[in-house]
């Protein structure tokens, strides 16, 4: 993909976020998406793409009444919506369709109208994982975790510090779930859930959902609001958290994602002015900072800790609050792409003075996938 072909014309979260017993999964697609066309200027009539996860595209373009020309039913968990916008903005340029909507929204909390989730018994975590009870994000990350911190010499106080810091960040947000600030003691002290993780360290499980609407760069200085282009992507999967067991340290799908990406922008580490890294658990942005290549990983720790990252600091990270405090209802990666649009556009609550540069990146399925963009609002 060209850089700065393609642009973001239209973002959106649901109306509400947090808990919203009153609305179905597919409901909150349809806020979401209705949202993010009123943003754009738009007519449902104008999309011609559709893509989604976990629902089918069927199901979302019966339920709001159009019929695209192209889909895109990815599903590879939370950083599906990376791939998503790499993949639209792949189909715009090659002629496939015009303006596509990106939808995504969860009943996480609430499970209202939610779409099962199963291990079938046949896949390999089915053979090779559950019967050991390794079946959640909380029972499959602490070992890998208490590896890394071996290996790396992190502490679980610099792991307790991401959550301080994105609180932070979410004391700024009026859209936040959690605001109140938080002290490493606190973390530290917080209801123990899987070994070293305790409960401010796990990732909300709220209701909620989010929208896009990207089309070429051309057409984008017709819509009224601010156009955010895409300056570059990347996407991998590998084998789940099995393969992984080998390594302990580190994401094989993260190190193939975001060298694409910085490739196809032609940026340096340098370069970046904003940060998102998908945060479901306190130790991702760690991984992140490592496998991005933004330095090595036994200085990730330290880096956090000594205030890096947190308002003020020289990589402004997670600067919604994240998963760990803004929200996350299942698969995060939708809310971290609203706010990379959100600061590119300056209207982001928490906003860093003169970004110019976003990185967004996702994680999915247990570091089974993994998708980077990098977006900007120079053309």
């Amino acid at each position: 993909m060209r850089r700065n072909q393609v642009a973001v014309v239209g973002a959106a979260e649901t109306t509400e976020l947090g808990v919203i017993p009153n609305m179905s999964q597919i409901q909150l697609h349809a806020d979401a998406a209705l949202n993010a066309i009123a943003d754009a200027g738009l007519k449902l009539s104008d999309i011609d793409g559709l893509a989604t996860g976990v629902e089918t595209p069927q199901q979302i373009a019966h339920y709001l009444g159009i019929t695209p020309t192209w889909v895109d039913g990815t599903s590879v968990g939370g950083c599906s919506f990376m791939l998503h916008v790499r993949h639209a903005a792949a189909a715009i340029e090659a002629g496939l369709c015009k303006t596509v909507l990106i939808t995504h929204a969860e009943s996480g909390k609430s499970n209202i109208g939610r779409t099962p989730r199963m291990i079938g018994p046949d896949s390999l975590n089915g053979q090779f994982e559950l019967p050991y009870g390794v079946s959640t994000p909380a029972s499959m990350f602490p070992i890998p975790v208490l590896r890394y911190m071996k290996t790396h010499g992190i502490t679980h106080e610099q792991i307790a510090m991401v959550a301080v810091v994105q609180r932070e960040w979410a004391a700024k947000n009026p859209r936040a779930t959690m605001k109140a600030p938080i002290t490493v003691k606190d973390v530290l002290n917080s209801r123990m859930i899987a070994y070293p993780f305790r409960i401010l360290q796990c990732c909300l499980v709220t209701d909620g959902g989010g929208a896009l609407i990207l089309t070429s760069a051309e057409r984008a200085k017709d819509f009224p609001g601010k156009p955010v282009y895409i300056l570059g992507t990347g996407e991998s999967v590998e084998t789940p958290m099995v393969s992984q067991m080998q390594t302990f340290d580190s994401s094989r799908a993260f190190r193939v994602a975001g060298p694409l990406a910085f490739r196809e922008a032609g940026i340096t580490h340098e370069d970046v002015d904003h940060l998102m890294i998908y945060d479901a658990f306190a130790h991702l942005p760690l991984y992140g900072l490592g496998d991005l290549g933004f330095m090595p990983h036994e200085e990730t720790g330290k880096f956090i800790a000594d205030g890096h990252t947190r308002p003020g600091g020289k990589l402004p990270l997670n600067t919604n609050g994240g998963g760990l405090s803004y929200m996350h209802s299942g698969m995060y990666g939708m809310y971290a792409l609203q706010e990379s649009v959100r600061q590119m556009r300056g209207i982001a609550p928490a906003q860093v003075q003169g970004a110019n540069i976003s990185v967004c990146h996702g994680v999915g399925g247990m570091f089974a996938a993994s998708g980077t963009i990098i977006f900007t609002n120079e053309k």
